[in-house]
């Protein structure tokens, strides 16, 4: 029996530089010598540990979502909803101008890069919003069946709404906006829950 020759680099970190190629240059603009280059591994290597770049980038999307933006669906178990949605807009905020990785979200910067090629990959991180949205209006309805929600509110509507915010500040983030810009659109955003219908 043959056995395969053991692989020699370390698989686990291999992929948090992929990581961070995809998200400094998105799907498209990351080369397979880029990734190659970062991962410090060969294209046979590449393939045999994690299949094409397709499978690659899906892979370092979920170590994303894992190791980077899970944060925001433990803040919104906080016992009350604003103390929740305040903690997870300005986390956010937080997040997005940490210099010690690229700017913005890897998740909305990738589905904006996409071309038609990449369609497969636009939808699935279309997908992956839409979840984390959908978390966020979860919350949201059940803060209102317990009367912790502001009258003059529909949950599914501010939960549109705050995911639009996060988006956004994603997008001021990799154009260049700091911390305190950030926090200051979640200061603004805040006062639509606090006014309820007046934004």
């Amino acid at each position: 029996m043959t056995v395969g020759r053991p692989r020699i680099f370390d698989t686990d970190e291999a992929l948090e530089q992929a990581l961070q190629v995809f998200w400094q240059k998105g799907y498209e603009g990351a080369s397979l010598s880029d990734l190659t280059t970062a991962m410090s591994i060969n294209r046979p290597s590449l393939y045999a540990a994690f299949g094409n770049k397709e499978a690659l980038f899906r892979k370092a999307i979920d170590r994303y979502e894992t190791t980077r933006a899970a944060y925001q669906r433990d803040l919104l178990n906080a016992p009350q909803a604003r103390d929740a949605i305040e903690q997870v807009l300005r986390q956010t905020a937080n997040f997005l101008s940490d210099k010690r990785h690229p700017k913005g979200c890897m998740i909305t910067q990738g589905a904006l890069a996409c071309g038609q090629e990449a369609d497969p990959i636009r939808r699935d991180l279309i997908a992956r919003r839409c979840a984390a949205e959908a978390h966020i209006r979860q919350r949201l309805e059940r803060a209102a069946a317990e009367g912790d929600f502001p009258a003059g509110l529909e949950p599914a509507a501010f939960a549109r709404y705050l995911a639009s915010v996060l988006q956004g500040m994603s997008v001021l983030a990799a154009s260049g906006a700091d911390r305190k810009e950030l926090q200051q659109v979640v200061d603004v955003a805040l006062r639509a829950w606090e006014g309820g219908t007046q934004v």
